[in-house]
């Protein structure tokens, strides 16, 4: 007779159940779950939990009002990411556009630009040189999302540090959310908000991931939404 794969399942009282595989049958009971996966899922929401406690609401606040200024200045908000934080950037950029009113933009949004710059002028250029020609003044602000905030010692996000670096010296704003100790960011950053590490495994994926946790705040923050969300409007309706 064959035998039949099966694997034990506990649920949060200690009882047991049987998943039975193969050409036979599944029988379980829902309340189940398999033992190894949810300890990962359950550490991992601690964690995130832990990140939400530790996260310092006055850093979002100095952060949001430095974008409340930029926007009454006339200002530009340049949104800058690389890897998963691009990705970020480009979210990031329609909700400042739509929701909070100001006026945005992420280079990495132009792959045709980019990837010329990386590949006529290098990969550690390629911010710097799209901000010279976009004129990044005194009323600008640059918004850095990363998980290092970039360091050039050690020749990561070499990128990042050159746009900071120009900001600098038009006397650009800068506001960053990031993670492990801020990097560069949070050295020369007029606000910024880092992401605290609560297990040095999983720097990566929190940081990114509390980049939108905390720029959905910012938009969301009276003092810079002025456009309603759609399903809130939705829900508002009779």
């Amino acid at each position: 007779m064959r035998s039949v794969p099966t694997q034990v399942w506990v649920n949060s009282t200690g009882s047991c159940g049987t998943l039975i595989k193969g050409d036979c049958r599944l029988a379980f009971d829902a309340s189940f779950y398999i033992v190894n996966s949810m300890s990962y899922s359950a550490q991992h929401l601690k964690e995130t939990a832990e990140i939400v406690a530790k996260i310092n609401p006055a850093d979002c606040e100095k952060c949001v009002a430095e974008l409340r200024a930029v926007r009454e200045h006339g200002g530009r908000l340049f949104m800058l990411g690389v890897g998963g934080s691009a990705a970020n950037a480009s979210h990031a950029v329609n909700d400042f556009r739509k929701i909070a009113g100001i006026e945005t933009y992420a280079p990495t949004d132009n792959v045709s630009e980019l990837t010329a710059r990386t590949n006529d002028e290098g990969w550690a250029s390629v911010f710097v040189e799209w901000l010279r020609v976009s004129k990044l003044n005194s009323k600008d602000c640059l918004f850095i999302l990363s998980v290092g905030g970039g360091n050039i010692e050690k020749n990561v996000s070499p990128n990042l540090v050159a746009a900071l670096q120009l900001a600098k010296q038009v006397g650009a704003r800068i506001i960053g959310i990031v993670g492990k100790d801020g990097g560069y960011t949070a050295k020369v950053a007029d606000a910024c908000v880092i992401v605290p590490t609560v297990n040095p495994n999983t720097v990566t994926p929190h940081s990114e991931a509390f980049q939108a946790v905390v720029w959905h705040l910012f938009v969301s923050h009276p003092d810079l939404k002025v456009n309603q969300t759609k399903w809130e409007s939705v829900s508002a309706k009779p």
